[in-house]
């Protein structure tokens, strides 16, 4: 909206040329956002408490987690909020990688909160139904594909950057909106399924969100796209400021969500974000990033897949202690903050391969 607003007037007002630069909005967007949830994040909890929207806990969690109960659920709607409001202020709301975003943010943002509306409110510790939730993260996701394969950039509307090969790309050709909406559902469960500690899941999410900040800019700059042998995005470095105020958001909310945390994001925010950075690796052909830049969620998803084949094909036996993976951990008896940061160093770790595989190419 400020772009629209004042990058017009910069012949009469010299410093509005700032915001012709995407790297000034996407700063500005990531300080603005931290400061909205810095500034109303006590007032928002207190609200929560006071109307009783707090964390119901299942019974088949480990045992110190049923302490967490009463704990203020929900706070996703903090982080959508200052993303949403800090995205519309900053970016260029006539792109429509900006307008795709902010759709997928709406709703999954409301999938979640009708999930967690559900859990609190007609207590039942389980939500919507597993089907329920596929489905219309499918149609969304199914949706995307479609608008996509006829929309999509001109000559790589179906294609996307393959790791580590240089000049290379897969083509997905009708089948695309399958792929689509394998990637939108991957990452809004798989950050999902992260979310069982205090801070895990919106640490690792800023870290994927700076990577994508990166790889945004880099995919809409003629010369760094091409110096780095990936598809050149028209407008497509516009998806850096939203990725920039979920950068911040995400750092703004983890005052409040780290260890002994003082609100849970819920599913308003785990399923809302996961498919933000599921929709943003789609818009900028970097999917198959995914694998390295959300490695741990990657890891979380196959250990609740892996413990769900072993224990139907062993009639009852477990090949972890709990899944996912983190909840293993916990039962082996490792404090909770400190498996945070370790999957937190796992996750820069991924980050890291994930970069390398640009200059490998």
């Amino acid at each position: 909206m400020l772009y629209l607003l004042l990058y017009p007037l910069k012949e009469i007002f010299g410093p509005f040329r700032l915001f012709g630069y995407i790297t000034f909005r996407a700063a500005y967007a990531a300080v603005f956002a931290i400061l909205i949830v810095l500034l109303i994040g006590n007032r928002f909890t207190n609200y929560l408490r006071n109307k009783s929207i707090t964390q119901k806990i299942r019974d088949e969690v480990p045992e110190h987690h049923k302490a967490k109960a009463g704990t203020p659920s929900m706070g996703g709607l903090l982080i959508l909020i200052a993303l949403l409001v800090s995205a519309i202020l900053f970016a260029d709301l006539t792109n429509p990688n900006i307008i795709i975003l902010i759709i997928a943010t709406i709703w999954f943002g409301i999938l979640g909160f009708v999930d967690d509306y559900i859990k609190i409110f007609k207590n039942k510790p389980r939500g919507l139904s597993i089907k329920t939730k596929l489905l219309f993260q499918v149609i969304f996701g199914l949706g995307l594909g479609i608008y996509l394969y006829f929309y999509g950039p001109t000559g790589y509307a179906t294609k996307t950057n393959l790791l580590f090969l240089k000049n290379y790309v897969v083509n997905f050709g009708i089948l695309y909106p399958l792929f689509v909406a394998l990637v939108t559902v991957g990452t809004s469960n798989g950050v999902n399924l992260t979310d069982g500690l205090d801070g895990l899941a919106i640490g690792l999410l800023g870290i994927s969100a700076v990577a994508y900040t990166a790889l945004s800019y880099a995919s809409g700059h003629s010369g760094i796209s091409n110096y780095l042998n990936i598809i050149f995005i028209k407008n497509g470095g516009e998806a850096a400021v939203f990725c920039a105020a979920l950068v911040g958001a995400g750092l703004g909310f983890l005052w409040f969500n780290a260890y002994p945390a003082q609100i849970f994001m819920g599913d308003t925010g785990s399923l809302s974000l996961g498919a933000i950075l599921g929709v943003v690796a789609i818009l900028i052909k970097q999917e198959f990033l995914l694998i390295f830049i959300g490695g741990v969620f990657v890891i979380e998803v196959i250990s609740v897949i892996l413990q769900i084949i072993y224990f139907r094909r062993t009639r009852g036996k477990r090949l972890f202690l709990m899944a996912p993976l983190h909840h293993h951990y916990e039962l082996k008896g490792l404090a909770e903050p400190k498996i945070v940061v370790r999957f937190w160093i796992v996750g820069i770790i991924f980050l890291m391969i994930a970069l390398s595989t640009l200059k490998i190419r």
